[in-house]
């Protein structure tokens, strides 16, 4: 099933949750809602569910307007940070319950929910209660509930949110494997950058109510569109700048060309990961000297003054750092990778 959204609005109140937006998503796409708190990534979410009407704009599913149709007619699984599992039933009976409220006959519905079981890989527990499972196993039979009614859509409003990080990680991979299977038209809403770059095949970055930037997800984090993108996404060194005859400047620094007059002032980001750290010198390079070292399991944050003052983070790989012998007060040299810098005359 594919999805268009077109010139969508919804207030609350007065305030603009979502502000005129507009989206496509192909049929067997995942993509990814992707902002932070009160970017309007979920009402977006629940204006397509039908859980929220909007106040503008239309929806399509599969070619059809569904802008006023009611949840239960859209063909839409829906799973929320919170199971909602109903504590009563088994396992089995849970993920059944749209099938019987849709009267469809015990026998099928049972086979459908045992064939689902082994689809989210919790076959023989379908005689259990939810809290007999673990926080993972619950969200994997409110998936497996959300897929009983055969949907043409699933909709993932925070699934991992109440899980801890290594069973939020498992789960990431379960789920990436699920949809290469299935192949199931999919939107996730997250605040999580991790979920969004593993999971996607798109990310739609938000923030107060737009689409900051939607691209496949090493574009998002490698081609920021907007300087919100690029603070938002990973970790960023952020410096204002200064040109100097067409050569962005900061410091002993120079980032490149940029067509503006000189002594216009120019914030640039740049990733840790985008810094080198070496003890010899190349061309470019400028000198500098270890500040602080943060041990970050597999890398380390290398916080490097340079000879006029200014500072800057880079992210070394741990073995790379201590085959270099990276230790507090060494000299060293520092470039930045100049293909993944951004560039912005304003701020956000």
């Amino acid at each position: 099933m594919g999805i268009r959204i077109d010139h969508l609005m919804k207030r609350f109140n007065g305030y603009v949750a979502v502000d005129n937006v507009s989206l496509h998503v192909n049929d067997g796409e995942f993509v990814t809602l992707l902002g932070p708190s009160g970017s309007g990534k979920s009402t977006l979410l629940r204006c397509l569910a039908g859980l929220e009407m909007p106040d503008f704009g239309t929806i399509e599913i599969n070619d059809q307007e569904v802008t006023r149709i009611p949840v239960q007619e859209r063909r839409v699984g829906f799973v929320f940070q919170h199971y909602a599992l109903f504590r009563h039933m088994n396992v089995l009976e849970n993920i059944a319950f749209g099938l019987k409220i849709k009267h469809v006959p015990k026998k099928e519905r049972e086979n459908r929910a045992k064939e689902l079981l082994g689809l989210v890989g919790l076959a023989g527990l379908e005689k259990r209660f939810p809290t007999q499972l673990s926080g993972g196993q619950r969200q994997r039979v409110a998936l497996a509930r959300a897929l009983a009614p055969e949907p043409g859509l699933l909709l993932l409003d925070e699934p991992f949110g109440a899980l801890d990080a290594r069973l939020r990680k498992e789960l990431r991979s379960w789920l990436k494997k699920l949809h290469e299977r299935i192949k199931l038209t999919t939107l996730l809403v997250t605040h999580d950058q991790d979920e969004a770059l593993e999971l996607s095949d798109r990310v739609l970055v938000m923030n107060r109510g737009k689409i900051e930037q939607e691209a496949p997800p090493q574009t998002i984090f490698d081609k920021p569109a907007t300087e919100f993108v690029a603070a938002f996404i990973g970790e960023t060194n952020r410096v204002e700048a200064v040109v100097k005859d067409g050569e962005v400047c900061w410091g002993p620094l120079k980032f490149g060309q940029y067509p503006v007059e000189s002594g216009t002032r120019v914030v640039v980001l740049f990733r840790p990961n985008d810094v080198y750290v070496s003890s010899h010198t190349h061309d470019g390079d400028v000198p500098g000297k270890i500040r602080s070292i943060q041990f970050m399991g597999a890398s380390e944050a290398l916080e490097v003054v340079l000879e006029d003052g200014h500072y800057i983070t880079a992210h070394v790989p741990k073995g790379v750092a201590e085959a270099s012998g990276f230790v507090l007060g060494k000299a060293v040299f520092v470039s930045v990778t100049r293909s993944h810098i951004y560039f912005s005359l304003g701020s956000y």
